[in-house]
């Protein structure tokens, strides 16, 4: 076989490749928003299309239980997750990233460590840390918890950026006699914008998306997040599972996170590059 065909059969491949990919990562998100079209036995057919489409399912999820509210819940707890995460992430990373002290490497080690720990391996501790506060069942025990997973990657990655700023800018404030505050916030931080809005954009993912904290930490149905509120939707019996309202609610919930998604791909990545390589 000739250099060409060679050439042009892995092209072949090659794509083959990349449309089976996009065909096993898209369909499931596809085959949701069918089913959440779908009511009655036409749940139970093989329709690609659906011929009568039902947006009752839509109408209904607001309106049998409080979605809308689920829905404000989990934007509350993952906004102040994200910013409570950059604001300790930045001044952590300015000093694992700028000051030199014995111990800095074995911190980052640690870390990094902390992020890697099963969410159950620390759910009984953080359950009487929120009974100790007193905020069982409110929004601040899960901001509290969410802060365990997303804190560490935070600071990881930041510190990562950090440590590739010139230190002619940070030697130059100094001697202009800004503070170390000052130069955190009107030297790094403009430059830091990107790694920024990547760990930020990282956050609100992995806390829109917690379920188990969610599930354990809230009690009544005003309280709980997105995840937990979907998981509990239920039928008129308990043999009636109400497919229809439930892939209507994952649609609901999944569009915002793919379009921020689409808008910092290229952000999200190169974060993860740099805070996987660099580091």
């Amino acid at each position: 076989m000739s250099y060409t065909a060679q050439r042009r059969w892995f092209t072949v491949g090659f794509y083959l490749l990349v449309a089976l990919i996009v065909l096993y990562t898209v369909f499931p998100f596809y085959w949701a928003i069918v089913s959440s079209l779908k009511s009655g036995s036409a749940l139970f057919s093989v329709d690609f299309i659906p011929p009568d489409p039902a947006w009752s399912n839509y109408t209904s999820v607001f309106q049998e239980q409080p979605f809308a509210r689920n829905i404000a819940n989990s934007v509350f707890v993952a906004v102040l997750t994200v910013v409570i995460s950059l604001f300790f992430g930045v001044t952590a990373a300015y000093s694992l990233g700028r000051v030199y002290f014995r111990g800095r490497g074995a911190l980052l080690l640690i870390v990094l460590g902390v992020s890697m720990f099963p969410q159950v391996a620390v759910l009984s501790g953080m359950f009487e840390l929120v009974r100790l506060l007193g905020i069982f069942n409110t929004p601040f025990a899960l901001i509290l918890s969410y802060l365990i997973f997303t804190l560490p990657f935070t600071v990881w990655v930041l510190t990562t950026f950090m440590r590739e700023l010139p230190k002619e800018l940070e030697e130059a404030a100094i001697v202009d006699g800004a503070t170390p505050w000052q130069i955190i916030t009107k030297v790094f931080m403009p430059l830091l914008g990107p790694a920024m809005a990547t760990t930020g954009l990282l956050a609100f993912i992995v806390a829109w998306n917690e379920f188990l904290f969610a599930l354990t930490f809230t009690l009544t149905n005003d309280q709980r997040t997105v995840p937990v509120a979907i998981a509990l939707i239920s039928g008129g019996t308990q043999f009636e599972l109400p497919w229809g309202n439930i892939m209507a609610a994952s649609v609901i919930v999944t569009v915002p996170l793919i379009v921020l998604v689409l808008i910092f791909q290229k952000r999200i990545v190169s974060g993860l590059t740099a805070g996987a390589v660099k580091g």
